[in-house]
């Protein structure tokens, strides 16, 4: 069982983000399974052991295993890390590397697992989504969204209102919204008289921000076609639902992974500004008509939930030290043919039977003209 040393550029400032929140959380559970560390390899910290000291330390291969995720800088620290026990934790795809063969990938979603599933068909692939902190599932506020006729579809007349009035109609916020939203939707939305806040820059305590509103609105597949990769996971969206917030998302990416449109959220931008005015304005006048079923909620969170993440990286770590046991031993990684080299194969193969084809043509042909 080898220790863990996840890396990180740094923990504070600009390094700040969801991405990095979700591998502190990753290494606090883990460390329930192994021991695990955070290693910086930009920034140095106080408290935290840094990349180069322990390459210079450690001989090869060492005994760690070693955890790499941050998009950009893959390839760099793989190529310092050849010859030592190493896995992919792939957040957002499409950023145009390949792996060297057989190292495995911790896919945070289904859209991320296929994509190197397709891109690295034979490394060891796993799949470990990501999980809600435990203030979304302690502190959301589920009982309080749904009234007697909670669970019901949209525009369903069955559906009572809401239990208690949430004093925000519709919340967005900023960061990764589209301009859609932020210039045509919001202004559309205020002009009917509703409540919309958008929320920018720091927030004590979200959970209580969601647990104020009716409807959230996320809307980031702008956000990440301009940025050239894709949704990792998307968090806010669960976080939404956690607090019994009404949902209208986009549905890119990692995105697709989890909301069934109509059943656990609703699409935004469906079509027409006018479609999304309906459906927000009405899903904030009567929320429990437009919620999902407890059971659906329940599954989908409760899937989400850190201890279900716990069970798949303790499957998936044992799995990935197996592998790299099989390759200390000799084993030989599979490797994928390139690309180019496959689409040749198979343009020749085409042409062979193109060839074949005419061939057996031809001498249908001349024995049709022969002499009997």
């Amino acid at each position: 069982m080898r220790p863990l040393r996840f890396l990180v550029p740094g923990t504070s400032g600009r390094f700040r983000c969801g991405g990095l929140q979700v591998e502190l959380q990753t290494a606090r559970l883990t460390a329930a399974l192994r021991p695990t560390e955070l290693v910086t390899y930009r920034q140095r910290q106080t408290g935290f052991p840094f990349l180069a000291d322990l390459l210079q330390r450690d001989e090869s291969p060492g005994q760690a295993l070693w955890i790499v995720s941050w998009g950009f800088d893959v390839p760099k620290l793989l190529r310092q890390l050849a010859g030592r026990p190493v896995a992919y934790h792939a957040h957002s795809s499409g950023y145009g590397f390949d792996l060297p063969p057989a190292t495995p990938v911790l896919a945070v979603s289904r859209n991320t697992l296929g994509y190197w599933g397709d891109r690295s068909p034979r490394s060891p692939l796993f799949l470990v989504p990501n999980a809600l902190e435990p203030q979304w599932l302690e502190r959301g506020d589920r009982a309080g969204a749904q009234g007697p006729g909670a669970g019901a579809g949209p525009g369903d007349a069955t559906g009572s209102a809401q239990a208690h009035r949430r004093p925000i109609d519709v919340l967005v916020q900023r960061r990764k919204s589209s301009a859609y939203v932020l210039r045509t939707l919001v202004p559309a939305l205020r002009a009917r008289g509703l409540e919309v806040v958008v929320q920018d820059g720091w927030v004590d305590d979200l959970v209580d921000l969601f647990n104020s509103a009716a409807v959230v609105l996320y809307d980031s597949a702008d956000y990440w076609r301009g940025r050239g990769v894709s949704e990792g996971f998307g968090l806010p969206p669960l976080e939404a639902l956690a607090c019994g917030c009404v949902l209208f998302s986009s549905l890119n990416h990692a995105l697709a992974d989890t909301l069934d449109p109509g059943r656990l959220g609703h699409q935004i931008g469906a079509g027409t500004l006018e479609a999304d005015l309906e459906a927000i304005t009405a899903a904030a006048a009567e929320p429990a008509a437009w919620l999902p079923s407890p059971e659906a909620l329940a599954g989908l969170l409760a899937s989400g939930s850190e201890e279900a993440l716990l069970e798949r990286w303790r499957g998936a770590l044992a799995a990935i030290d197996r592998h790299w046991d099989r390759l200390a031993q000799g084993c030989r990684p599979l490797v994928s043919e390139p690309v180019w080299l496959q689409r040749w194969q198979q343009g020749l193969e085409r042409w062979q039977q193109g060839l074949e084809r005419l061939g057996s043509k031809a001498l249908v042909s001349r024995l049709w003209r022969s002499p009997k």
